[in-house]
Protein backbone atom coordinates (compact mmCIF):
# COMPACT_ATOMS: atom_id res chain seq x y z
CA UNK A 1 0.00 0.00 0.00
CA UNK A 2 0.68 3.42 -0.42
CA UNK A 3 3.42 5.33 1.93
CA UNK A 4 3.99 9.05 1.90
CA UNK A 5 7.15 10.00 3.84
CA UNK A 6 8.17 13.43 4.38
CA UNK A 7 11.37 14.42 6.50
CA UNK A 8 13.08 17.02 9.03
CA UNK A 9 16.80 17.18 9.15
CA UNK A 10 16.97 14.24 11.71
CA UNK A 11 13.07 12.44 11.41
CA UNK A 12 11.22 10.93 9.06
CA UNK A 13 7.43 10.56 9.24
CA UNK A 14 5.98 7.98 7.07
CA UNK A 15 1.78 8.12 6.36
CA UNK A 16 0.26 5.39 5.04
CA UNK A 17 -2.45 2.86 5.21
CA UNK A 18 -2.09 0.38 8.02
CA UNK A 19 0.06 2.64 10.03
CA UNK A 20 -0.49 5.02 13.36
CA UNK A 21 -2.37 8.15 11.95
CA UNK A 22 -0.22 11.08 11.60
CA UNK A 23 -1.45 13.97 13.67
CA UNK A 24 -0.23 17.16 11.78
CA UNK A 25 -0.31 20.09 14.46
CA UNK A 26 -2.29 22.78 13.12
CA UNK A 27 -1.52 25.86 15.36
CA UNK A 28 0.98 27.89 13.58
CA UNK A 29 -1.54 29.72 11.53
CA UNK A 30 -2.46 33.48 12.07
CA UNK A 31 -5.16 33.37 10.41
CA UNK A 32 -7.89 34.85 12.97
CA UNK A 33 -5.44 34.87 15.56
CA UNK A 34 -4.90 38.36 16.05
CA UNK A 35 -2.12 38.45 18.76
CA UNK A 36 0.02 36.04 17.25
CA UNK A 37 -0.55 37.40 13.60
CA UNK A 38 0.32 40.85 15.43
CA UNK A 39 3.62 39.63 16.70
CA UNK A 40 5.01 37.67 13.84
CA UNK A 41 4.20 41.00 11.89
CA UNK A 42 6.88 42.97 14.36
CA UNK A 43 9.34 39.82 14.33
CA UNK A 44 8.52 37.94 17.56
CA UNK A 45 8.00 34.73 16.90
CA UNK A 46 8.16 33.82 20.67
CA UNK A 47 4.38 32.25 20.32
CA UNK A 48 5.40 30.45 17.59
CA UNK A 49 8.51 28.64 19.39
CA UNK A 50 5.86 27.70 21.81
CA UNK A 51 3.25 26.66 19.80
CA UNK A 52 5.84 24.21 18.34
CA UNK A 53 6.59 22.85 21.27
CA UNK A 54 3.67 22.52 22.71
CA UNK A 55 1.96 20.68 19.90
CA UNK A 56 5.23 18.32 19.73
CA UNK A 57 5.37 17.36 23.56
CA UNK A 58 1.49 16.91 22.86
CA UNK A 59 1.85 14.46 20.42
CA UNK A 60 1.68 15.99 16.90
CA UNK A 61 4.42 14.26 14.62
CA UNK A 62 4.02 17.03 11.81
CA UNK A 63 3.74 20.49 11.99
CA UNK A 64 1.98 22.80 9.56
CA UNK A 65 3.49 26.16 9.41
CA UNK A 66 1.25 29.17 7.81
CA UNK A 67 2.33 32.66 7.96
CA UNK A 68 -0.55 34.50 5.92
CA UNK A 69 -0.80 37.56 7.32
CA UNK A 70 -2.96 40.43 4.72
CA UNK A 71 -0.50 43.21 3.91
CA UNK A 72 2.79 41.70 5.54
CA UNK A 73 5.78 40.22 3.57
CA UNK A 74 4.73 36.81 3.79
CA UNK A 75 7.60 35.02 2.05
CA UNK A 76 10.21 36.56 4.42
CA UNK A 77 7.98 35.85 7.22
CA UNK A 78 6.90 32.10 6.49
CA UNK A 79 11.02 31.98 6.35
CA UNK A 80 11.34 33.34 9.62
CA UNK A 81 8.69 31.00 11.07
CA UNK A 82 10.27 28.05 9.55
CA UNK A 83 13.79 28.30 10.79
CA UNK A 84 12.24 28.75 14.12
CA UNK A 85 10.55 25.89 14.36
CA UNK A 86 12.81 23.68 13.02
CA UNK A 87 15.50 25.19 15.76
CA UNK A 88 13.34 23.78 18.59
CA UNK A 89 11.33 20.80 17.12
CA UNK A 90 12.65 17.63 14.96
CA UNK A 91 9.55 16.77 13.59
CA UNK A 92 9.07 17.32 9.96
CA UNK A 93 6.76 20.21 8.64
CA UNK A 94 3.47 21.02 6.17
CA UNK A 95 4.85 24.46 4.81
CA UNK A 96 1.45 26.01 4.02
CA UNK A 97 0.83 28.80 1.71
CA UNK A 98 -1.33 29.41 -1.80
CA UNK A 99 1.62 31.70 -2.69
CA UNK A 100 4.53 30.10 -4.86
CA UNK A 101 7.10 32.79 -4.04
CA UNK A 102 6.34 32.17 -0.77
CA UNK A 103 6.56 28.78 -0.83
CA UNK A 104 10.20 29.19 -3.01
CA UNK A 105 11.53 30.84 -0.08
CA UNK A 106 10.49 28.39 2.59
CA UNK A 107 11.41 25.27 1.07
CA UNK A 108 14.62 26.69 0.13
CA UNK A 109 15.51 27.04 3.70
CA UNK A 110 14.08 23.93 4.83
CA UNK A 111 16.06 20.61 6.02
CA UNK A 112 14.24 17.50 5.10
CA UNK A 113 11.34 16.67 3.07
CA UNK A 114 8.23 18.72 3.19
CA UNK A 115 4.67 18.51 2.79
CA UNK A 116 3.49 21.22 0.31
CA UNK A 117 0.11 22.78 1.50
CA UNK A 118 -1.25 23.02 -0.58
CA UNK A 119 -2.54 22.09 -4.82
CA UNK A 120 -6.08 22.18 -5.81
CA UNK A 121 -7.66 21.42 -9.26
CA UNK A 122 -7.99 24.53 -11.45
CA UNK A 123 -5.73 23.95 -14.18
CA UNK A 124 -3.58 27.18 -13.34
CA UNK A 125 -2.79 26.67 -9.99
CA UNK A 126 -1.83 22.91 -11.11
CA UNK A 127 0.32 24.66 -13.74
CA UNK A 128 2.60 26.36 -11.33
CA UNK A 129 2.32 24.35 -7.79
CA UNK A 130 3.31 20.88 -9.79
CA UNK A 131 6.17 21.96 -11.07
CA UNK A 132 7.70 23.37 -7.80
CA UNK A 133 6.76 20.57 -6.10
CA UNK A 134 8.36 18.17 -8.84
CA UNK A 135 11.44 20.49 -9.07
CA UNK A 136 12.04 19.90 -5.07
CA UNK A 137 11.29 16.21 -4.45
CA UNK A 138 8.49 17.53 -2.39
CA UNK A 139 5.04 16.01 -1.15
CA UNK A 140 1.42 17.97 -1.70
CA UNK A 141 -1.36 18.60 -0.48
CA UNK A 142 -4.32 17.45 -3.05
CA UNK A 143 -7.36 19.97 -2.37
CA UNK A 144 -10.69 18.30 -3.82
CA UNK A 145 -11.92 21.54 -5.26
CA UNK A 146 -11.56 22.89 -8.82
CA UNK A 147 -12.73 26.15 -11.24
CA UNK A 148 -16.01 24.81 -10.14
CA UNK A 149 -15.93 25.41 -6.15
CA UNK A 150 -16.73 22.51 -3.85
CA UNK A 151 -18.99 20.17 -4.99
CA UNK A 152 -21.64 18.50 -2.53
CA UNK A 153 -21.16 15.57 -4.68
CA UNK A 154 -18.30 13.42 -3.33
CA UNK A 155 -17.94 11.21 -6.47
CA UNK A 156 -17.25 15.00 -8.57
CA UNK A 157 -14.89 15.55 -5.49
CA UNK A 158 -13.23 11.82 -6.15
CA UNK A 159 -12.94 12.91 -9.43
CA UNK A 160 -10.94 16.47 -9.09
CA UNK A 161 -8.66 14.33 -6.66
CA UNK A 162 -7.97 11.99 -9.53
CA UNK A 163 -7.38 14.68 -11.81
CA UNK A 164 -4.85 16.41 -9.97
CA UNK A 165 -3.08 12.58 -9.46
CA UNK A 166 -2.93 11.81 -12.60
CA UNK A 167 -1.81 15.53 -13.30
CA UNK A 168 0.73 15.47 -10.93
CA UNK A 169 1.92 11.86 -12.69
CA UNK A 170 2.63 14.13 -15.34
CA UNK A 171 5.52 16.29 -13.57
CA UNK A 172 6.79 12.64 -12.63
CA UNK A 173 4.75 13.29 -8.75
CA UNK A 174 4.31 9.52 -7.78
CA UNK A 175 0.85 8.97 -6.56
CA UNK A 176 2.74 8.38 -3.05
CA UNK A 177 3.48 12.27 -2.78
CA UNK A 178 -0.05 12.96 -3.14
CA UNK A 179 -1.68 13.17 0.42
CA UNK A 180 -5.89 14.41 -0.69
CA UNK A 181 -8.19 16.89 1.28
CA UNK A 182 -11.25 15.58 0.82
CA UNK A 183 -12.57 19.26 2.02
CA UNK A 184 -14.57 18.73 5.32
CA UNK A 185 -17.67 20.72 5.83
CA UNK A 186 -19.23 21.97 8.52
CA UNK A 187 -21.75 18.86 9.83
CA UNK A 188 -23.75 21.60 11.24
CA UNK A 189 -24.63 23.34 8.34
CA UNK A 190 -24.21 20.36 6.09
CA UNK A 191 -26.12 17.43 7.65
CA UNK A 192 -24.26 15.05 5.13
CA UNK A 193 -20.76 16.15 5.52
CA UNK A 194 -19.98 13.45 7.21
CA UNK A 195 -20.81 10.76 5.19
CA UNK A 196 -19.74 12.66 2.27
CA UNK A 197 -15.90 12.61 3.28
CA UNK A 198 -16.47 8.65 4.35
CA UNK A 199 -18.00 7.72 0.77
CA UNK A 200 -14.90 9.81 -0.57
CA UNK A 201 -11.80 8.47 1.84
CA UNK A 202 -12.43 4.93 1.27
CA UNK A 203 -12.59 5.40 -2.29
CA UNK A 204 -9.47 7.21 -1.83
CA UNK A 205 -8.03 4.43 -0.24
CA UNK A 206 -9.67 0.99 -2.28
CA UNK A 207 -9.65 2.99 -5.79
CA UNK A 208 -6.93 5.33 -6.28
CA UNK A 209 -4.24 4.07 -3.69
CA UNK A 210 -3.39 7.72 -2.31
CA UNK A 211 -3.22 8.53 1.51
CA UNK A 212 -5.73 11.59 3.01
CA UNK A 213 -5.88 14.49 5.31
CA UNK A 214 -8.32 17.25 6.35
CA UNK A 215 -8.56 19.80 8.72
CA UNK A 216 -10.36 18.33 10.85
CA UNK A 217 -11.64 21.16 13.10
CA UNK A 218 -13.87 22.28 10.31
CA UNK A 219 -16.74 19.61 11.01
CA UNK A 220 -17.95 20.57 14.45
CA UNK A 221 -17.53 24.61 13.14
CA UNK A 222 -20.29 26.59 15.43
CA UNK A 223 -21.55 23.28 17.67
CA UNK A 224 -21.46 23.20 21.37
CA UNK A 225 -18.56 20.36 23.03
CA UNK A 226 -16.54 20.78 19.64
CA UNK A 227 -13.90 18.73 20.68
CA UNK A 228 -16.20 15.15 20.59
CA UNK A 229 -17.81 15.57 17.89
CA UNK A 230 -14.21 16.19 15.93
CA UNK A 231 -12.74 13.43 17.72
CA UNK A 232 -15.68 10.97 17.01
CA UNK A 233 -15.18 12.47 13.30
CA UNK A 234 -11.66 11.11 13.08
CA UNK A 235 -12.47 7.68 14.89
CA UNK A 236 -15.00 7.51 12.25
CA UNK A 237 -12.70 8.59 9.40
CA UNK A 238 -9.73 6.55 10.34
CA UNK A 239 -12.00 3.05 9.92
CA UNK A 240 -12.61 4.49 6.55
CA UNK A 241 -9.02 4.64 5.56
CA UNK A 242 -8.08 8.42 6.54
CA UNK A 243 -4.07 8.61 7.18
CA UNK A 244 -3.67 12.30 8.87
CA UNK A 245 -5.03 15.37 9.93
CA UNK A 246 -4.31 18.41 10.47
CA UNK A 247 -5.53 19.24 14.26
CA UNK A 248 -4.63 20.39 17.76
CA UNK A 249 -3.67 17.18 19.66
CA UNK A 250 -3.77 20.07 22.39
CA UNK A 251 -7.18 18.58 22.84
CA UNK A 252 -7.49 15.60 25.14
CA UNK A 253 -10.27 14.20 23.97
CA UNK A 254 -8.90 14.81 20.16
CA UNK A 255 -6.14 12.73 20.35
CA UNK A 256 -7.91 10.36 22.45
CA UNK A 257 -9.91 9.39 20.19
CA UNK A 258 -7.69 9.48 17.40
CA UNK A 259 -5.44 6.61 19.59
CA UNK A 260 -8.53 4.75 20.39
CA UNK A 261 -9.03 4.24 16.97
CA UNK A 262 -5.77 3.53 15.86
CA UNK A 263 -5.79 0.43 18.63
CA UNK A 264 -9.37 -0.43 17.31
CA UNK A 265 -8.02 -0.75 13.49
CA UNK A 266 -4.88 -2.75 14.59
CA UNK A 267 -2.67 0.43 13.64
CA UNK A 268 -0.96 0.54 17.33
CA UNK A 269 0.87 -2.67 17.73
CA UNK A 270 0.00 -4.74 21.12
CA UNK A 271 -1.70 -1.37 22.05
CA UNK A 272 1.81 0.28 22.88
CA UNK A 273 1.71 3.80 22.62
CA UNK A 274 -2.00 3.74 24.12
CA UNK A 275 -1.08 1.79 27.49
CA UNK A 276 2.34 3.94 27.07
CA UNK A 277 0.39 7.45 27.47
CA UNK A 278 -2.23 6.28 29.37
CA UNK A 279 -0.51 4.46 32.46
CA UNK A 280 1.96 7.85 32.63
CA UNK A 281 -0.57 10.82 31.90
CA UNK A 282 2.58 12.71 32.30
CA UNK A 283 4.06 11.07 29.18
CA UNK A 284 2.02 13.25 26.98
CA UNK A 285 2.27 10.85 24.41
CA UNK A 286 5.17 12.35 21.96
CA UNK A 287 8.76 11.17 21.11
CA UNK A 288 10.97 13.77 23.28
CA UNK A 289 11.15 15.66 19.52
CA UNK A 290 10.83 18.73 21.17
CA UNK A 291 14.02 20.83 21.92
CA UNK A 292 14.80 23.41 23.70
CA UNK A 293 17.58 26.66 22.82
CA UNK A 294 20.10 27.64 25.42
CA UNK A 295 18.83 30.31 27.73
CA UNK A 296 15.36 30.36 25.69
CA UNK A 297 12.39 29.87 28.25
CA UNK A 298 9.21 28.15 27.17
CA UNK A 299 6.52 30.54 26.60
CA UNK A 300 2.89 30.77 28.01
CA UNK A 301 -0.28 31.00 25.42
CA UNK A 302 -1.19 34.00 27.17
CA UNK A 303 -4.31 36.13 26.09
CA UNK A 304 -4.21 34.59 22.81
CA UNK A 305 -5.16 30.86 23.86
CA UNK A 306 -7.51 30.38 21.45
CA UNK A 307 -9.77 26.50 21.95
CA UNK A 308 -8.57 25.62 17.96
CA UNK A 309 -6.84 27.78 15.64
CA UNK A 310 -9.22 29.79 13.36
CA UNK A 311 -8.41 28.57 10.37
CA UNK A 312 -9.39 24.98 11.46
CA UNK A 313 -12.66 27.01 12.07
CA UNK A 314 -13.23 28.36 9.58
CA UNK A 315 -14.79 26.38 6.38
CA UNK A 316 -12.15 25.82 3.87
CA UNK A 317 -12.59 27.22 0.54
Amino acid sequence: MTDTIISSATKEVVIGFGRPFVMIGERINPTGRKLLAAEMKEGDFSRVVADAIAQVEAGAQMLDVNAGIPLADEPALLVRAIQEVQAVVDVPIAIDSSIVEALEAAIAVYQGKPLINSVTGEEEVLERVLPFVAKHGAAVVAISNDETGISEDPDVRFEVARKIVNRASDFGIPAADVVVDPLVMPIGAMGGAGQQVFKLVHRLRTELGVNSTCGASNVSFGLPARHQVTGTFLAMAISHGMTSAIMNPMHAEVKDAVMAADVLAGQDENCAAWIAAKRDPDAGGGEGGARRRGGRRRAGRGGDAAPTTPAADTPQA
